[in-house]
């Protein structure tokens, strides 16, 4: 097995020289990265020199070899003694100091690779291609001080870009140029490797300079010289006896470190096949994971889920796009079967749930994938131990998802319940949970015309009013207990998420209607120390039943009202009608009917209050025969019902139960009731 470096650990700085292509080539077997990486970091030394002399490879493999150079403690000087090209011009960026021959050659660009397959394959190819470009040009940006966007620029460009020494040094990819390294004198490049560059050795010519420019490079005059590499391999092998012993009690140290590493891994690789095993092809697809040593037990899951994935239809041709380990794809797929199980989902997500790999899974089936997909081990739990973990482990999925599904519920009951709150009240926002002032502001009547003297007077900025509103916070707690989820009742703890969201909707009605109802229906005190509805207010009409002719004075009323100054009238108009459910009937013929049923039958009047109210609600909250007429919550708003942070809807927090053998879910909704104005509201205690 060949290998594309050689470690010289004589001498007071090891060297390390990358003469070949990094990691496995296509055309010879090579030792990996991995080894490498084991070999490097059995180094104790203060100083290490890498010299390269490769046209690239691998880029995992070379970006796993930069981070094992940048880990170890040493002091590193990166020497570029022929050609770093590729993906060895990535390793060549790890050194702490970066030097350059003055006549070796530094070569970047994007990655590439060699692909066959359909269009959706080959775009996600394409992504896979746009990481690795992205994960080099953090590397190049960090050396060089270049921006992310403009290393983006140069790899992104479809050339190979080529730097003399005096370049590197100029872009900041290098921090020195050394002397003159004979490149034939010590190259093992390949044919096969230097055919990938072939089409392209001449180098576009860069603006002048002082420094001298190369414009051709020939690649035939360097020799792959095995023989003198040979010779310079067996004089690093010279040694005395016991340092040779030393490094191979060494060596064997290393390797059942490695060994034992490994076993581990696998076994984690195991657990994570497990719930799978009955699947076809995941037998095969667990023994190349396992014989792969570069693959980790997270990487094993997460081919896991692309293979289970790909069983899933497209819904209209779309591509599914997932985070990189999966969670947020696990969390969706798996919510889309719960709710499908529980007979919640509509049709958009049955769809998207055909063919779903969670189909048929009880809770404790998700229980278990959740600790498997984290690599969690529960060989030998038994169930309540299983769903103890789910719920306590820091890395489980399982109780963010039941949380995902009672959200999901409890939003939905919140928003399909009937409320009439908000077809009368404005909806507001406050930032915390103080008083915030609702102002209103005077106006200055009309404009006074000029004395005699052709004079302006002064005006006087009357004062305005304040009301103001405060949030609190309504909730509950429901317990999900180990026994709910062993016994896979879905019914229990769905239907307490979605009555909660219910009540939700339901405590602000409430609230509405008991500020209503304070001082015997003429609402809550207001800052002027009268209440909503006040002879003061001008916004109480006299007593009078439901009538063309008493719901026309209360239109009277309302549009008499005038600013906070009394300088001009408002010309409010009504908007919504409040009645008790008993006369909801009798309001809606009168706002409807074409004629004013109280005038002569043989001389029918129209009827002058048709169509006066967009809207009449009628509500068993209220009793007697009180009425209430609103304007428009947006012209003039009287209620205003404000949200913290303006989020109308109540939402779930989920916490470890320490008072249930198993976990608690919070309720919460932030909200305030408040009266802010009088003027765009009238009531009438009817007859």
């Amino acid at each position: 097995m060949a290998k594309f470096y050689t470690i010289n650990s004589m001498g007071p700085v090891p060297e390390i020289w990358i003469y070949g292509d990094i990691g496995e080539s296509w055309h010879e077997e090579t030792t990996s990265a991995a080894n490498f990486v084991s070999e490097i970091n059995a180094i104790e030394a203060q100083e290490i020199t890498v010299r390269i002399n490769s046209v690239g490879g691998s880029v995992p493999d070379a970006l796993a070899i930069y981070n094992a150079i940048k880990r170890h403690p040493a002091q590193v000087t990166a020497a570029i003694d022929g050609v770093a090209m590729s993906s060895a011009s990535l390793i060549a960026m790890a050194g702490d100091s970066v030097q350059m021959a003055e006549n070796a050659v530094l070569m970047i660009h994007a990655p590439w690779m060699v692909v066959a397959g359909n269009s959706s394959e080959l775009r996600e190819h394409a992504d896979h291609l746009d990481l690795w470009a992205s994960a080099m040009a953090t590397t190049y940006s960090r050396q060089s001080g270049k921006s992310v966007d403009d290393v983006m620029a140069i790899l992104t460009d479809g050339k190979d870009h080529y730097y003399t020494a005096a370049e590197a040094l100029d872009e900041g990819f290098i921090d020195g140029i050394a002397e003159s390294i004979a490149i034939a004198a010590s190259a093992r490049i390949s044919p096969e490797a230097l055919a990938r560059f072939q089409p392209k050795t001449v180098i576009p010519e860069k603006s002048p300079g002082p420094t001298a420019t190369i414009k051709e490079i020939n690649f035939n005059a360097i020799e792959n010289s095995q023989s003198e590499t040979d010779t310079m391999e067996n004089k690093t092998d010279v040694s005395a006896d016991a340092e040779k012993i030393e490094r191979e009690q060494a060596a064997k140290k290393i390797a059942a470190s490695a060994l034992a590493d490994d076993a581990a891994r696998r076994e984690d690789i195991r657990a994570q096949f497990k719930p799978f095993a009955s699947r076809e092809g995941m037998d095969d697809l667990q023994a190349k994971l396992e014989n792969d040593t570069n693959i980790s037990a997270a990487q094993a899951g997460q081919q896991i889920l692309e293979v289970l994935g790909k069983e899933i239809k497209p819904v209209a041709g779309s591509i599914r796009v997932t985070d990189s380990d999966g969670a947020e794809r696990f969390k969706a797929d798996a919510v889309n079967a719960i709710l499908v199980k529980a007979g919640l989902a509509d049709a958009e997500t049955r769809q998207a749930n055909k063919g779903s790999p969670f189909n048929g899974f009880r809770l404790l089936d998700f229980a278990k994938a959740s600790l498997d997909r984290n690599g969690i081990s529960h060989t030998g739990s038994d169930t309540m131990g299983v769903v103890g973990v789910a719920f306590t482990s820091s890395t489980s999925d399982f109780p963010i998802l039941l949380e995902s599904v009672m959200h999901k519920v409890l939003q939905d009951a919140y928003a399909t319940a009937a409320d009439t709150w908000s077809r009368f009240c404005s909806i507001g926002s406050v930032s915390d949970f103080r008083a915030h002032n609702r102002y209103r502001n005077g106006s200055l009547g009309t404009l006074d015309t000029l004395n005699e003297l052709g004079e302006f007077k002064n005006k006087t900025i009357p004062d305005g009013e304040k009301g103001s509103i405060t949030a609190g916070t309504r909730g509950n707690i429901i317990n999900v207990s180990r026994q709910m989820i062993i016994d896979d009742d879905l019914g229990a703890f769905l239907s307490l998420a979605a009555q909660l969201g219910r009540a939700g909707r339901r405590t602000i009605e409430t609230a509405v209607y008991a500020l209503l109802a304070e001082n015997a229906g003429l609402g809550p005190t207001m800052s002027d120390g009268n209440t909503l509805f006040h002879a003061t207010h001008g916004n109480i009409g006299t007593g009078a039943g439901l009538s063309v002719s008493s719901l026309d004075a209360d239109r009277v009323l309302m549009g008499s009202q005038t600013d906070v100054s009394g300088n001009h009238f408002l010309d409010l108009t009504p908007d919504v009608l409040l009645v008790p459910l008993g006369l909801g009937g009798a309001a809606r013929s009168i706002n409807n009917q074409e004629y004013d049923d109280d005038s002569n039958k043989n001389q029918r009047k129209p009827n002058m209050v048709r169509g006066l109210f967009s809207d009449v609600v009628d509500t068993p909250r209220m009793t007697g025969t009180r009425r209430y007429v609103f304007a428009s919550a947006q012209t003039a708003p009287v209620i205003e019902v404000a949200f913290l942070d303006g989020n109308q809807e109540p939402f779930i927090e989920q916490q470890a139960g320490f008072t249930v053998d198993g976990t608690q879910y919070k309720a919460r909704l932030d909200f305030g009731v408040a009266a802010i104005d009088h003027r765009g509201a009238t009531t009438n205690a009817g007859a």
